[in-house]
């Protein structure tokens, strides 16, 4: 697309993502105004046949870079995509409408429609860079979110998918389990995470 610009933010702990590229976009903007441009951060704003701008985003956990690191990251992708439907929604302020332009399947993106993963592989939803795949650990690219997303959105919905719906899960099976309805005597205590053995790895 004609005068499109990428610039990287990071790196971001958590939901420290968000505070980072607002703070970015604003100076950006503030930038801008000097030489008299107006930035857009519209992921198709003109139409034509050229590619959109999305807001790629690295993903890793700590056990994702260090050794067999590659084995959790395909673990993570059949949770996204079990949940593809739920991170369209999130990764574009108007619930997906945005990227319908961009997520295309041309124009190095993938189908808004389907999810896909693949090494270095620029048509897919998830990229994993040809090195991660050779040294067996590192990091992920999901190329979904749009260039005007929201990154609390897009930090959360990923969180969530990929760590809390897990212990969500689990902490509601303990719960069938252990608790009886309206017999508090039989009851054991409080559900523990400890007690769950669950291992939150940043």
């Amino acid at each position: 697309m004609p005068s499109q610009w990428e610039y990287q933010v990071g790196p971001c702990e958590g939901i420290e993502m968000g505070d980072m590229l607002w703070v970015s976009r604003w100076i950006l903007s503030r930038v801008a105004e000097e030489f008299n441009v107006v930035i857009s951060y519209d992921p198709k704003p003109i139409a034509g046949d050229w590619n959109g701008a999305g807001c790629h985003t690295n993903i890793s956990t700590e056990s994702m870079r260090h050794a067999g690191g590659l084995i959790v990251i395909k673990q993570a992708m059949a949770s996204f995509g079990k949940k593809h439907v739920e991170h369209i929604q999130a990764y574009d302020p108007k619930g997906g409408e945005d990227n319908k332009r961009r997520l295309t399947g041309a124009h190095e993106t993938a189908s808004i429609h389907e999810f896909s993963y693949g090494v270095a592989n620029r048509a897919a939803s998830i990229r994993i860079p040809r090195h991660v795949e050779q040294e067996g650990c590192g990091y992920f690219e999901d190329r979904r979110p749009s260039s005007n997303a929201d990154p609390y959105a897009v930090t959360g919905r990923i969180i969530q998918t990929m760590i809390l719906d897990d212990i969500e899960a689990r902490l509601n099976a303990y719960s069938k389990e252990t608790q009886t309805p309206g017999k508090l005597e039989n009851n054991k205590k409080p559900i523990s995470l400890a007690e769950l053995d669950i291992t939150v790895r940043k």
